[in-house]
């Protein structure tokens, strides 16, 4: 393993065959990425259901449809293309966002802003709270990786080349950030910690995952999708810390401002993954990867 990879999936003992790569190498670069993607999906989120006072129901069914149009563009593309990955990702933060607050939070004093009466147009959210939305979206998920399992198709995800393997893959994006999306507001909203302590707690566990790449008995393909949920809360205690009022621990930077920031970053980012992924195919045959036929 290079040293720079950073939590990546474990090898398989199958025989390769040459394939396309659609997704990217699991390196410290992707997860630099993917905390500031789900940042911004945290900010952006909220800019559109609760600035723009839009709400969670029609936000939630608005972004679902974007992330359904990026996803088809991503499926279709034969190699990898940081700017369709990412812009997927992305995708799947903001709609992870408003999906859980639409589960978690109803139209109660504890969820309106002082001089509010609404969370915006439509259906005000179930109300489900913080543990039996979590409780849900956790069975979702490990119903989903049972069903990638028993297909016997890798979970190494540079690996993953057909559409019902990408299908499994994106499936459990989306309910992972909506699930880190529960934690995060949940530490930053009831667990007492705040916005930054809550950060600081899941910055802390990302940590011991790190750590525990070094344990042999620990699969690393445990550990990638722990820290891919764990990344979600981290962006969501961190968007809530720049965007939240300084009474309550924010910096009250505001969703416009913070979200206009973070998307100036991260299409930098992408930019200069862009760059690197032409090179790379540049300077070698055409792009093929060893796949295997299933997971450990």
């Amino acid at each position: 393993m290079q040293q720079s990879q950073v939590l990546a999936d474990h090898d398989v003992a199958s025989p390769p065959k040459a394939v396309l790569k659609k997704l990217p190498e699991v390196t410290l670069a992707f997860w630099v990425m993917k905390i500031a993607a789900t940042t911004l999906g945290e900010t952006a989120g909220d800019l559109f259901s609760q600035t723009l006072k839009l709400g969670y129901f029609l936000t939630t069914i608005a972004l679902f449809l974007i992330f359904v149009v990026t996803l088809v563009v991503q499926l279709r593309s034969r190699r990898y293309h940081p700017f369709s990955y990412w812009t997927v990702i992305l995708s799947t933060s903001m709609a992870g966002t408003t999906m859980s607050d639409f589960m978690n939070r109803d139209a109660s004093a504890a969820y309106l802003s002082k001089g509010s009466t609404s969370l915006g147009w439509g259906p005000q959210g179930l109300g489900l709270g913080y543990p039996i939305g979590a409780a849900i979206l956790i069975s979702v998920l490990l119903a989903i990786f049972a069903l990638w399992k028993v297909s016997g198709m890798t979970f190494r995800i540079r690996d993953i080349v057909t559409f019902r393997g990408e299908a499994l893959f994106w499936s459990a994006i989306l309910v992972s950030n909506t699930l880190g999306t529960s934690m995060g507001d949940f530490l930053s909203d009831s667990s007492g910690l705040g916005y930054g302590g809550g950060a600081l707690l899941v910055a802390g566990a990302l940590a011991v995952l790190v750590a525990l790449m070094k344990a042999p008995a620990v699969p690393n393909v445990l550990l990638f999708w722990l820290a891919f949920v764990l990344t979600r809360p981290l962006g969501a205690t961190a968007g809530d810390f720049l965007t939240k009022p300084i009474a309550k621990g924010g910096l009250d930077l505001g969703t416009t401002g913070s979200s206009l920031v973070l998307l100036a970053v991260l299409l930098g980012l992408m930019a200069v993954m862009q760059v690197q992924e032409r090179r790379t195919r540049v300077g070698r045959a055409p792009v093929a990867e060893p796949v295997a036929a299933r997971a450990d």
